[in-house]
């Protein structure tokens, strides 16, 4: 299914922009998402959908990514950090103005990634190159910072399953849990392990985990499955997975009146990978401001 139009990246410049300023100038990306849903009435089949050749982002994320990417090209967001903060440099602009740059730098970007690939065909044959053929995430991998993330999916999706869980059980370690065991490999009733917190170093929560790996959406009956499988001594469930979890799955997490799920989709997943550095390091570049260099 193609994108749909209301969630294509020029489409959702402006909006995305408005949310930012309405929150304050300072939101994670799951407050963006939420506005947008509300503010462009956006249907849950088009939420969900994931994104082309991914089971871990939904095509609205991958659209905001490149938005992301683009804001920080152009100085509108502080370049570090898991919150969009916007800069001082965006107060004298409004929505309008924003879009219209940042259409104006994806041109110039499609332009210089066209050249190049025009460059490097003409090194490897005598092919030629037309001047509106397509272009893939590939040739502006300097700017997409998805690469890493589509290789790590890939990777997490081939795992042994209870390498999974012994992953998952390094990461729950990794964010401050103690006592995590692994639950024997059959007849475990739903839950791959167990482990505790403490609170402000007062009070325990005892929590219990399920970790898939999916390709696509968890459905709505996985969440409850796994609500069903949780003892009363368990406070708290945390489900992990390398794929999304569906909107009605997502409420049925937090439904009121019932035992809370903490969701962990695939994208998550990565990022708390990344953060922690579990199996993955990070590389540092540089952007070159060739127009210093010139009039130096």
């Amino acid at each position: 299914m193609p994108c749909p139009k209301e969630i294509r990246l020029n489409n959702l410049i402006a909006p995305t922009f408005q949310v930012l300023r309405q929150l304050d100038g300072a939101c994670d990306i799951d407050s963006i998402i939420d506005a947008l849903v509300e503010k462009l009435s956006l249907s849950d089949d088009i939420v969900d959908l994931l994104h082309k050749g991914s089971n871990s982002q939904t095509e609205l994320e991958y659209q905001l990514a490149w938005i992301k990417s683009y804001f920080k090209k152009l100085g509108y967001i502080i370049p570090d950090g898991k919150l969009w903060v916007l800069t001082p440099k965006t107060k004298e602009l409004d929505e309008n103005a924003v879009a219209e740059q940042v259409r104006a730098q994806r041109k110039l970007d499609h332009k210089i990634a066209l050249e190049k690939r025009r460059n490097k065909k003409n090194e490897d044959s005598n092919e030629s190159i037309q001047e509106d053929e397509p272009l893939e995430s590939e040739d502006f991998r300097e700017d997409d910072v998805l690469d890493w993330k589509s290789r790590l999916s890939k990777v997490l999706q081939n795992m042994n399953p209870y390498a999974f869980e012994r992953l998952s059980k390094r990461l729950i370690q990794e964010c401050g849990f103690t006592h995590v065991v692994v639950t024997k490999k059959s007849g475990d009733g739903g839950i791959d392990g167990y482990g505790k917190i403490k609170i402000n170093g007062v009070f325990s929560i005892n929590i219990a985990f399920q970790c898939k790996r999916y390709s696509g959406s968890v459905p709505t009956s996985d969440i409850r499955d796994f609500r069903g499988s949780l003892t009363t001594d368990i406070e708290k469930g945390i489900f992990i997975t390398t794929g999304k979890f569906s909107s009605e799955a997502q409420k049925e997490a937090c439904d009121k009146g019932k035992k809370q799920i903490d969701l962990i989709d695939g994208d998550e997943f990565m990022e708390k990978i990344a953060e922690y550095k579990i199996g993955v390091k990070p590389v540092t570049t540089y952007e070159i401001d060739e127009q210093f260099f010139e009039n130096i």
